[in-house]
């Protein structure tokens, strides 16, 4: 099917994002966040760093779960309905003009971003003690932002077949890397083409969390974890907390924003 002058647009947008250096925000913070890595490095005891691993790798792990897939739908549609869309169901936003989902999606982000940002500002006061329990929060707000985003434009996430998108997604989120866009984009045209044959999709590798990829987990937690620790430093961990879960909700809320945007057009060229 043909794409619409703005559809072209948004295709061009994808490319720039999928080829391009990290965004500003991931500079900045880089760059900020270089001698709180080496007050962590010298401080932080290698257990507690283990501890706060392992807290990524069980959330990760829960994706095998399919009762652990669940999101609220009806929010979804009301806000699509306020929007002047009529939809009953997530099957009625299948093909509704790009342009008006676009906009239902980015009206996602400031909300889960303020939320993770109160989550870790909260727990951040905590430090050490409840780091633990702050990343599987900060996991579960960003886990669900993605499915609303996948749902506004008609992809609803269901189950652990669709594991290895998120995990993509989380890759891209904690990393920024081109590296890691580009693996996402070849899930994506996976998952383009099975949709367009209305057939099931199924990743490129299928399995539990290990099968797929058992150093993606390791990875994410590096590129969070160092930067989560930080945390435990006096006084200076609830902002610590507040400003790391803010950056990482807004990264995934932009990475999903690209990578469903990318899916729309590939069904849609398929088709």
């Amino acid at each position: 099917m043909r794409l619409s002058p703005y559809e072209k647009e948004v295709q061009r947008e994808i490319e720039q994002w999928q080829h391009g250096e990290a965004s500003l925000l991931v500079k900045a913070l880089s760059w900020a966040m270089q001698p709180m890595d080496w007050v962590v490095n010298q401080v932080v005891p290698e257990d507690m760093l283990d501890q706060a691993s392992t807290a990524v790798e069980q959330f990760l792990s829960v994706l095998n779960n399919a009762s652990e897939w669940t999101y609220d739908a009806d929010d979804l549609l009301k806000r699509a309905q306020e929007r002047g869309l009529e939809a009953e169901t997530i099957a009625d936003l299948r093909d509704q003009p790009l342009e008006t989902l676009d906009e239902l999606a980015k009206g996602l982000f400031t909300q889960n971003a303020m939320l993770a940002a109160i989550e870790g500002g909260g727990t951040g006061l905590g430090g050490a003690v409840l780091i633990a329990a702050d990343i599987p929060l900060l996991f579960g707000i960003n886990f669900r932002l993605i499915q609303q985003i996948g749902a506004t434009y008609w992809f609803e996430l269901k189950g652990p077949d669709f594991q290895p998108l998120v995990l993509s997604i989380f890759n891209v989120a904690a990393s920024g890397e081109t590296r890691s866009k580009n693996d996402a984009i070849r899930e994506i045209s996976v998952a383009g083409a099975a949709f367009a044959n209305d057939l099931n999709y199924k990743g490129r590798v299928t399995g539990t969390l290990r099968d797929q990829n058992r150093h993606l987990p390791r990875e994410i937690a590096k590129n969070i974890v160092g930067r989560k620790i930080a945390q435990t430093i006096p006084i200076a961990g609830a902002a610590v907390g507040a400003g790391i879960n803010y950056w990482f909700t807004t990264e995934t809320a932009e990475t999903t924003y690209m990578l469903f945007r990318a899916l729309y057009l590939e069904r849609k060229e398929r088709i």
